[in-house]
């Protein structure tokens, strides 16, 4: 091979390597772009949707704060069946999700929303009322520390999501599937819609999905008690569907219905450090609270309905979650000396 061969055969082996170079310089900067992008819009409605509670950055019943990214932490999960309209916002639907970061476990407990308890704050304190009477009183912050005082736990963080939002959520999303665990029809009332629905796996869409979370009539579903089984795989559905890459297409949509109907006390960089639970989504368990129905006249004379916390139910979801939290006497303040 003469040197005007050797001389070409460099320069194609140049060319190639530029061209490479370039391809992949232009690759990096577009995937950075949309990573950037991403994580601009989550910050974005991050930022939109945060509110601080009263207390702080800290539970009363802790020493010092959380990290989420380090420690064990709890976050109360609210549901609002706001309307528009309505005079006042209940919190239909409450769960508490503990999160242990040795094993990358989550436990959601679900709280029947007449469940009779203390209003912690309310008037003073020593008045019992529906639980989730507790936001309408006192906002967020009497919500918090009403289930705080019912399961004797540290609440780190909470969330809330009106279920209206859900419909436009679950429709960027596609749709979630549920598993129907028995027969009946729903009227939904705002809209005069009627919905059917069969035993087994069903393809939701929002609309068909807030019926679904929203039904409490029969017998069979277990009234309100049922309800918020229904609403807690309602969650964790959307949770299941909004984890899968398949989903990256609607960011833009899921971030927009996002963002205009939650509120929340984790900033971004809460959010960033929540990424390391993203495996064990699939794997909640889920744990109800034991009640039992009776009714009560109120302070107007009125029948009202109530359900009565079983006391053993009650303690052994304490002992679970305190020991899923690992708390002991260095991690959990006496709220008295706050």
């Amino acid at each position: 091979m003469d040197s005007r061969q050797k001389k070409r055969k460099v320069n194609r082996k140049r060319r190639v390597l530029k061209i490479t170079l370039l391809i992949s310089t232009v690759l990096l900067l577009a995937l950075g772009a949309g990573f950037w992008f991403i994580y601009s819009q989550v910050s974005n409605t991050a930022s939109n949707s945060y509110e601080q509670l009263e207390r702080g950055d800290k539970s009363n019943l802790r020493v010092e704060p959380v990290d989420v990214g380090k420690d064990n932490f709890s976050m109360l999960l609210l549901g609002s069946d706001y309307r528009e309209g309505d005079d006042f916002e209940r919190t239909d639907t409450l769960m508490v999700a503990t999160f242990n970061k040795s094993d990358r476990s989550i436990i959601l407990t679900s709280i029947p929303r007449d469940t009779y308890t203390e209003i912690i704050g309310y008037h003073g304190g020593g008045i019992y009322d529906k639980i989730n009477h507790a936001h309408a009183f006192g906002g967020m912050s009497m919500a918090v520390d009403t289930v705080e005082n019912l399961l004797d736990i540290p609440i780190d963080h909470y969330a809330l999501i009106r279920f209206d939002g859900f419909v436009d959520v679950i429709d960027a999303l596609g749709g979630v599937e549920v598993d129907v665990t028995y027969e009946f029809d729903f009227k939904e009332a705002s809209t005069n819609a009627d919905y059917s629905f069969t035993k087994g796996p069903t393809q939701m869409d929002g609309s068909k999905a807030l019926a679904y979370a929203r039904e409490r009539k029969s017998v069979e579903g277990g009234g309100d008690k049922g309800r918020g089984i229904r609403q807690q795989q309602i969650i964790e559905s959307v949770i299941n569907e909004s984890t899968s890459l398949s989903n990256i297409t609607n960011f833009d949509d899921v971030l927009e219905a996002v963002g205009h109907n939650l509120r929340m006390d984790l900033t971004m960089g809460n959010i960033v450090s929540l990424s390391g639970y993203a495996g064990s989504i699939n794997d909640i368990e889920s744990m109800q609270l034991q009640t039992e129905g009776f009714r009560q006249a109120n302070a107007q004379g009125q029948s009202i309905w109530y359900e009565r916390i079983d006391p053993t139910s009650l303690q052994e979801i304490q002992t679970t979650l305190k020991d899923h939290l690992e708390i002991d006497d260095t991690l959990q303040a006496d709220s008295t000396t706050q």
